[in-house]
């Protein structure tokens, strides 16, 4: 159906139905701007006045039919409040799903009420003041920005495979959960081949939730983005791939650090619980 905004999103249920329904826009917007599935993997959906393609499953897509059901175990752990952190990455290798040529983080933040979406505004406004049309307008922001990043990215390579990595707030998420469709990551780190960028694309905050939305990618890839598009304080800068630091928010200037993903040579030990789907 389409992406509908409530008209305030007073409970808890109302915001993580808002949150799944940004998420599954997001990740299909990516994998349809890059060209990862055909397509017939995907329908056509209005949020608000902006039209949308959203995954779903295709007979003849088998991928893209695994990446739905990857969504659903993403859900489970958004629910349970355990989710912290998604890292869809495209690999070019088969074999070695550790090293990466392009990276998305969707980093979740709960507040006493609920579970947040945060993608990069650094405004610490107290979530009584985020109202319905706060996080309808950042929706709507991300959702174009995503559009016009992606459609500036030049093109990935023909034949690629997609990983898909959870991070959990471990003080709350039992040892051994693993959501349907992942098990547990042999390898918490990932690397680039070539030098990589990164870019903070945005937030969505609900009197519930935070995500936000990082993207990592090749430099020469970004060679062809309009820095206009990108605001004041989202410019690209060189990604840190050597330091691991903990989720203390005293740490948020160090947030390009704290990706422990990015780093396979650093042993995390912050985040023991780590899943992982290819």
């Amino acid at each position: 159906s389409a992406v509908v905004f409530p008209k305030k999103i007073a409970t808890e249920q109302q915001s993580l139905m808002l949150v799944k329904r940004l998420l599954a826009v997001a990740v299909s917007c990516i994998t349809y701007l890059r060209g990862i599935f055909p397509e017939s993997a995907y329908g056509t959906r209005y949020m608000d006045d902006v039209c949308v393609k959203i995954l779903r499953e295709d007979k003849n897509c088998p991928g893209s039919t695994q990446l739905v059901k990857w969504m659903l175990g993403c859900y489970d752990a958004l629910q349970k409040k355990y989710l912290r952190q998604i890292v869809l990455a495209v690999y070019t290798q088969q074999e070695d799903p550790q090293t990466v040529t392009e990276c998305y983080h969707f980093k979740f933040k709960y507040t006493h009420n609920g579970p947040l979406l945060d993608f990069s505004s650094k405004d610490k406004k107290s979530d009584s003041t985020i109202t319905c049309a706060d996080t309808k307008k950042a929706s709507i922001l991300l959702i174009r920005k995503i559009y016009v990043l992606m459609q500036n990215l030049s093109p990935l390579p023909n034949d690629v495979c997609l990983t898909m990595k959870l991070l959990y707030y471990d003080e709350v998420t039992p040892p051994d959960y693993q959501p349907p469709g992942f098990k547990e990551a042999k390898y918490g780190g990932m690397m680039f081949n070539e030098e990589p960028m990164y870019l903070n694309v945005g937030e969505v905050p609900t009197p519930f939730h935070m995500l936000k939305l990082k993207i990592t990618t090749e430099k020469q890839r970004m060679e062809n983005v309009d820095k206009n598009i990108l605001k004041q304080g989202e410019t690209a800068e060189p990604l840190q791939v050597c330091g691991v630091s903990g989720d203390d928010p005293e740490e948020e200037s160090q947030d390009m650090n704290e990706d422990p993903v990015l780093d396979n040579e650093v042993e995390d030990k912050n985040h023991l619980n780590i899943s992982e789907a290819q």
